[in-house]
């Protein structure tokens, strides 16, 4: 009990992180630290009760301003405010290992869906004998600059169906690729015709 009365204890505590920007307009391109580790000095106490008593209840909010600017976390201002927390501690310093941070901003590309007619397989002796409809025709793509810029102009979807001789009505994959960091409004596209055989006319 003497001993826990002494001051002038040093502890490493790991402590949670969240930070905040404007997540409407950039994208974070790696993950985000989620926890610091800091080095608190004071009595053995205040010690025992912040490392045993709900310590990580609640995080040290880190606001980036910029993120256009922002490359890495201010480590001085998080254990300036991890200070204001606990008067009764002293942060001696906050040990930083990944606090790297890189942002893009966030665009939305909106691409147009056609089916390649050219190529669909229809039996012989039939024609498709209406419209094709595609449903969604249009689709949007929201993420980093960098990686919607790969996103294609115009999304060409295929036919697999081979020789088709009856109305056609299906939900096909929509061929473009899966990013963590993109989201695609839709992920599949419906299409649909009507099929007919085709008739000649008898000879004259």
């Amino acid at each position: 009990m003497n001993v826990l009365n002494k001051d002038n204890y040093s502890l490493k505590l790991n402590y949670p992180l969240s930070i905040e920007y404007d997540n409407s307009a950039f994208v974070s391109m790696k993950p985000l630290p989620r926890q610091i580790s800091v080095n608190v000095s004071g009595d053995g106490w205040s010690l025992l009760q912040k490392s045993w008593l709900n310590f990580n209840a609640n995080p040290v909010v880190y606001r980036v301003q910029n993120p256009n600017k922002a490359s890495v976390i201010n480590s001085t201002a998080l254990a300036d405010q991890v200070n204001e927390m606990f008067p009764n501690l002293r942060v001696n310093y906050v040990v930083a290992d990944t606090f790297e941070l890189n942002f893009e901003p966030k665009i939305r590309k909106i691409i147009p869906i056609r089916v390649d007619s050219a190529n669909i397989n229809i039996r012989e002796g039939y024609v498709i004998s209406s419209f094709i409809n595609v449903s969604p025709s249009l689709i949007s793509v929201d993420g980093p600059v960098s990686l919607v810029k790969l996103y294609p102009d115009t999304i060409h979807v295929s036919v697999p169906t081979p020789k088709i001789q009856n109305n056609y009505d299906e939900s096909l994959p929509i061929p473009l690729p899966v990013s963590p960091l993109v989201e695609v409004s839709h992920r599949d596209v419906f299409i649909s015709f009507e099929v007919a055989q085709y008739l000649q006319a008898p000879p004259l």
